[in-house]
């Protein structure tokens, strides 16, 4: 009788073990690292871990409607709709920024400015532009990677700056110094001249930090005030806050320790030939491949080096890309150079296709290349003048980033 229930309970067993093997090779993989941009920082405490999957939940999970704070005007109803898998929008959820052509600011302020809100609630009229006003679309950034962005010291960025071309290589960035919203703190490190700080966030490089991009995409993009930003994009006055502070910083802290884009195929022949063409042609003169990190009570983010491709200065990109706007001291044809980690994953929250440069216009990375005008166009006709094969191999590379 023993032997006989032994037995049974080995056959469970088996079938148990059968089961669970079954449902292992039914269940789908977890995608590798590598080939999506949203998850943590590795080497976050307890503590911040759980502060990230709050402001994970804040940023993807929370959807708004009327009742939760939503509009009456707006131009998406969450974070995540424009940021789907922390990757780059799609031209359904493309802003349009209008009303500032020089740095003396935006003249269209009591007219919706800065930011059309092309949506509305029920019995609620969506704004339009004004008459006479110079606007330009932006196709919403991926995400990952801004803690790092974040933190890279000014020091650094003026060294990069070469305003008046000392070396001749036709490349004269500059940085964007703009005046900041006052809950702003800048960092201990900040350069101040004549009361603006160098910004670093947007197409222009119009924000300072992650508080502020944030705080203003609550605003302006859902129509949700905060304590940060408590003005109403559609009656123009103070409303109290409809999202709490504690939930801003939670979504600021979740895309300060996002994980940076992770290059793929690094050791394929083909790519390792494209990052030589990549430097042949002089795409580096903008597109710097390696950025450090200033200190951080974030150790994951502290005195790190990291990999964007970009040198947070704007550049003159040729009467080409000039919309007629702009934000801080920008000129209508500077644009920041965008950073280039996470290129190869755009597909896969654009819609399985290419939406590139500032406003999607560019349906693949060819043609962004092509594009590109003014401090690039030297970069642009070599290019051109690649065998089929460099640029292919290019191509490969950029797609492996």
């Amino acid at each position: 009788m023993k032997i006989y229930f032994n037995l049974n309970k080995l056959l469970l067993l088996l079938a148990l073990l059968v089961l669970v093997s079954s449902c292992d090779s039914l269940l789908p993989k977890l995608p590798e690292q590598e080939t999506v941009l949203d998850g943590p920082l590795d080497g976050l405490t307890y503590e911040q871990k759980q502060l990230h999957l709050k402001g994970d939940a804040a940023f993807n999970d929370e959807i708004f409607t009327g009742e939760t704070g939503l509009g009456p005007i707006f131009v998406a109803n969450s974070c995540g709709s424009c940021h789907a898998g922390d990757g780059k929008g799609h031209p359904f959820t493309t802003l349009t920024r209008f009303g500032q052509t020089d740095s003396t600011g935006n003249k269209f302020l009591e007219q919706g400015g800065p930011q059309l809100q092309n949506r509305a609630l029920p019995g609620i009229m969506p704004e339009v532009i004004p008459s006479g006003a110079k606007y330009s679309n932006f196709t919403p950034p991926a995400v990952s990677g801004f803690g790092f962005i974040e933190l890279v010291p000014d020091d650094d960025i003026l060294a990069m700056e070469d305003p008046d071309d000392a070396d001749g290589d036709g490349i004269s960035g500059v940085a964007n110094w703009h005046t900041v919203p006052s809950y702003v703190v800048a960092r201990s490190t900040a350069i101040s001249q004549n009361g603006k700080l160098i910004c670093r966030f947007g197409k222009k490089a119009g924000a300072y930090n992650l508080l502020q991009q944030t705080a203003n995409a609550y605003n302006q993009d859902m129509g949700v005030n905060s304590d940060y930003e408590p003005i109403d994009v559609y009656t123009n006055q103070f409303i109290g806050p409809e999202v709490s502070a504690a939930s801003v910083n939670a979504v600021v802290f979740y895309l300060q320790t996002l994980k940076a884009p992770q290059q793929r195929n690094v050791t394929n022949a083909e790519v390792q030939n494209g990052k030589t063409v990549f430097n042949k042609i002089a795409c580096g003169g903008c597109h710097k491949e390696t950025l450090k990190t200033g200190y951080s009570p974030i150790t994951p983010l502290s005195n790190k080096e990291f990999h964007p491709y970009t040198d947070l200065l704007l550049h003159d990109m040729g009467s080409g890309l000039d919309d007629g706007y702009t934000e801080g001291s920008a000129k209508t044809y500077e644009w920041r150079t965008p950073a280039l980690w996470g290129l190869g994953l755009s597909v896969n929250s654009q819609g399985g296709s290419y939406f590139l440069m500032h406003d999607g216009r560019a349906k693949s990375i060819e043609e962004a290349i092509l594009l590109h005008g003014g401090e690039a166009l030297r970069s642009k006709n070599s290019y051109q003048s690649l065998s089929e094969k460099e640029k292919n191999n290019l191509i490969k590379f950029l797609k492996s980033l």
